[in-house]
């Protein structure tokens, strides 16, 4: 999986630099506690070390997640890269596509999954400040985006037609951790 997190990285920061987008990598090395397991939905809910509870959703691809049980705990790492490219113009439109690459069945838990989306369509509101765009696809769903200082926002306004590139790279290896002794 170290391989996988390294192509990751290098594969984003390759493709995405060469088409002038702004790519944002996040390493992260955390212990969890899963608390559900829903198999039926494909997710998992865990605690994070500051408490906090997130759902992962499993890729139907995914063959382990029968080895996943609620009170397990596991060093998670997991490189996040999200990529931005923003337009002018634009009819609208929106497209998506996903990619995974999992380990295969009685491996650890893991794989990367890279999944784009496309948006052309008009700026609902801007937040120079915080950096974050809020763009209104074709069936006027909005898409909130938090924008890397990479990608310029000057020249862009409320009302603007836009295009926005949006690709987020997930790469995950799940390490099994002992539960933590009793205080006594």
């Amino acid at each position: 999986m170290r391989l996988a997190f390294a192509a990751l990285l290098a594969a984003s920061t390759a493709c995405f630099a060469q088409t002038k987008q702004a790519v944002n990598v996040q390493e992260i090395d955390a212990v969890v506690t899963v608390t559900k397991v829903d198999q039926a939905a494909r997710t998992v809910t865990f605690r994070g070390p500051a408490g906090d509870l997130s759902t992962l959703a499993v890729p139907p691809e995914a063959q382990n997640l029968d080895q996943v049980k609620p009170g397990q705990r596991f060093r998670m790492k997991y490189v996040e890269s999200v990529a931005v490219e923003i337009k002018h113009g634009g009819s609208a439109s929106a497209t998506a596509a996903q990619q995974a690459t999992l380990a295969p069945k009685g491996a650890k838990p893991g794989g990367v999954i890279v999944s784009t989306r496309q948006i052309a369509g008009v700026i609902d509101a801007i937040d120079y400040t915080r950096r974050q765009v809020a763009v209104r696809g074709p069936k006027g769903n909005v898409l909130a985006l938090k924008v890397a200082d990479d990608v310029k926002l000057d020249g862009l306004s409320a009302g603007d037609r836009i295009v926005v590139t949006h690709t987020e790279a997930l790469a995950i290896e799940m390490v099994a951790q002992a539960k933590p002794a009793a205080k006594k």
